[in-house]
């Protein structure tokens, strides 16, 4: 029997349905376990035995506010986050997790990242599950003209960034890199830096942080909290 044969109107719908040989989905459209950051903060919380007043009063934010993300009613910023993880005294990763045992081997699928929303754009953990964090790898997509704020970055180790959509600006020291997709930065990161999204469109980058102090929580410098709002 001779192959059966498809015009070009069926391979037109394979395409837009992304079953095309060879047909990748853009990484922007890619869907990821979408963290619930509420729950996470509750439950950090009620670890330590601690009112929304008490901590409220240890990170500097409202009750209104800490109560609106506790309740998904409002999606903090990662200032707001690192607050919170200042006073919780956990690292930012701490919100992504979801309760499944650490282990030595971590494979995430595209689909089962674990996403964590703020206000100017989100974070995807590529290595949520590990046991030992030395190597800290995130997928960064950014707002328009969404940045890491105005004072300088500083913490140990090396930074990877390559960028996968849009354009980005890296500020090292005070030499600007331009990134587009394909281009990759490769740093010490005691040297002074900052990040910009540069377009009117989201970008999107893969972010990969080795701290050399285990004590060092590169992601909270990474986002520069900005004064508590109250």
């Amino acid at each position: 029997m001779p192959p059966k044969r498809f015009g070009a109107r069926h391979h037109s719908r394979l395409l837009k349905r992304g079953h095309a040989r060879g047909a990748r989905p853009s990484p922007l459209s890619i869907s990821a376990i979408q963290i619930n950051v509420g729950q996470r903060l509750r439950a950090l919380r009620e670890e330590r035995g601690w009112s929304i007043r008490e901590l409220a009063e240890r990170s500097g934010l409202a009750m209104n506010t800490l109560s609106l993300i506790e309740n998904a009613k409002t999606s903090p910023s990662v200032s707001t986050l690192q607050h919170i993880a200042h006073a919780l005294d956990v690292p930012l990763t701490a919100f992504f997790e979801t309760g499944t045992p650490k282990t030595s081997v971590v494979q995430i699928k595209a689909n089962r990242r674990t996403r964590v929303a703020f206000a100017h754009g989100a974070l995807e953990d590529l290595g949520a599950g590990l046991s030992h964090r030395a190597v800290q790898p995130f997928v960064v997509t950014l707002e328009p003209h969404a940045g890491s704020g105005p004072n300088p970055i500083v913490h140990t180790g090396c930074e990877f960034v390559y960028c996968l959509q849009g354009r980005l600006t890296y500020t090292i020291q005070d030499r600007t890199y331009l990134l587009e997709p394909g281009d990759s930065l490769l740093f010490e990161s005691h040297l002074p830096h900052h990040w910009q999204n540069v377009e009117a469109t989201p970008s999107q980058a893969l972010l990969v942080l080795c701290p050399s102090d285990a004590r060092d929580r590169p992601t909270e410098f990474h986002f520069v909290p900005k004064p508590a709002q109250v």
